[in-house]
């Protein structure tokens, strides 16, 4: 897949034993590391999109570590060589990822699981409350030519 222009992503591996498992997500010492302002988790319940939205200023980092979601990204950057390019990734349990999404990369996921997802997201800044670094669309009716439901055959 031809990546979008400062997405990034980041193979995840799980590390099991009898006790449990071990997966790190990112590390200080990692090439993508950018910076810290907070962690957060936010759960998605099973068929629900949460789309879309873009940060002016934030870079994120996403992983899902319960469940399954289909995280779609598109380029509105009218500078960007990948301008107008989508980007889907399925991650999750059985596809442990990062994906790193750039300022100004419209982002979204849909919970492709039976069971609720949770997303760990590290972002480079942290939320400011009076002045939120977020712009939103509607999911399902805006510009953006993607379509969240699920495609069988």
């Amino acid at each position: 897949m031809d990546l979008i222009a400062g997405v990034r992503v980041k193979q995840l591996k799980v590390i099991p034993d009898e006790r449990g498992r071990l997966m790190e997500m990112l590390r200080a010492d990692d090439e993508i590391f950018m910076g810290f302002g907070q962690v957060y988790l936010t759960s998605t319940l099973p068929g629900v999109v949460k789309a879309w939205h873009l940060h002016q200023l934030q870079t994120d980092n996403v992983v899902c570590v319960h469940g399954m979601i289909k995280l779609a990204l598109y380029d509105d950057r009218a500078d960007s060589e990948t301008y107008g390019q989508i980007n889907q990734f399925f991650m999750g349990v059985h596809h442990p990822l990062l994906v790193q999404i750039p300022p100004l990369v419209y982002h979204g996921w849909k919970c492709v699981s039976l069971e609720e997802a949770l997303i760990i997201n590290t972002v480079t800044r942290p939320y400011d409350h009076r002045d939120p670094d977020e712009h939103r669309l509607d999911a399902h009716q805006s510009h953006i030519p993607y379509d969240w439901s699920r495609k069988d055959g």
